[in-house]
């Protein structure tokens, strides 16, 4: 019997590709060759289990989570609810809004605690876990949509800062949102943190009733969505520079509110051209134009 679970390495030789259905990561470790190997060896190992470990408990991780929602068994599972509660009281909020920064964590995990490595990343579609040892730093780009990717931004992580985890989101990216950023791109403590702080932000970033917004029930695209017949948006006419200024003012104090009691570090709002940055003191964000040399994690 043919393993279901991909892995491979890329051409490059550096990158660790795993593939499963609809989890598909490129892993990069650094440092001795003999750690990177047996890092790569255990996220292998972890990968081959993830979907059907998240497969045994969807139904639960599909409904929306409140205060008192009984605790899922999986590990994953149990990062996707951690990260989701703190928004329970106050939005529809389901534990799928961070499951793939939960999954990125997870392969992290399984690799740092087997293997001494300077940095490493596990980059899940755009939602992103990091490990940086001591003195080491990512410079990460920043995207102005997700669909057809070009950078509008950086921004540049060095172990002393507590970000691990980076995600995006927006109505032009692989889930559905209920708001009309193109994209919103969030730094947290952890990758799952910033993939449901993502979600929160990015649906916060609308213009409700506006008519050059096409919305469909999500059911009627996806049967399955966790978010049954919630109107998700499928296209954004243009707008005026007076009603993008109003969408991101609306993004925007939800994603200070989000700072200023700690659930995100920082987060850039990008809409038809237009970007929004909220951030801490000591700026963690440039623009392309003030950063003219990219890397990428």
């Amino acid at each position: 019997m043919i393993p279901r679970a991909q892995i491979r390495l890329l051409p490059d030789g550096r990158r660790l590709h795993l593939h499963d259905g609809p989890i598909d990561l490129i892993v990069e470790a650094y440092g001795k060759p003999h750690e990177i190997a047996v890092a790569y060896d255990a996220a292998s190992a972890r990968f081959v289990h993830v979907l059907d470990e998240l497969c045994s408990e969807l139904s639960f991780l599909r409904q929306p989570c409140h205060a008192e929602s009984p605790w899922p068994r999986g590990t994953i599972a149990r990062r996707m609810v951690a990260a989701v509660m703190p928004y329970a009281s106050e939005f529809f909020i389901t534990s799928m809004a961070a499951v793939a920064g939960a999954v990125a964590e997870e392969i992290m995990a399984a690799m740092t605690n087997v293997a001494q490595l300077s940095r490493a990343y596990v980059n899940n579609g755009g939602d992103i876990a990091l490990h940086l040892s001591r003195s080491e730093e990512f410079v990460i780009g920043l995207v102005e949509r997700p669909d057809h990717p070009s950078l509008f931004g950086s921004t540049t992580l060095r172990s002393a800062h507590p970000v691990r985890g980076i995600a995006t989101s927006g109505w032009r990216g692989r889930s559905f949102s209920l708001g009309i950023a193109d994209a919103v791109t969030v730094l947290a403590d952890r990758a799952a943190a910033a993939d449901a702080a993502a979600t929160i932000i990015a649906n916060a970033v609308d213009l409700p009733g506006h008519p050059s917004i096409v919305r469909v029930p999500a059911c009627e695209i996806a049967p399955e969505s966790d978010l049954g017949e919630r109107l998700v948006t499928q296209a954004v006419g243009r707008l005026s520079d007076a009603e993008v200024n109003q969408a991101l003012d609306s993004g925007s104090r939800t994603a200070d509110r989000l700072l200023r009691i700690g659930l995100v570090r920082g987060a850039a709002i990008h809409l038809q051209g237009e970007t929004r940055i909220i951030e801490t003191a000591g700026r963690m964000f440039s623009t392309v134009e003030q950063e003219r040399g990219l890397v990428h994690a």
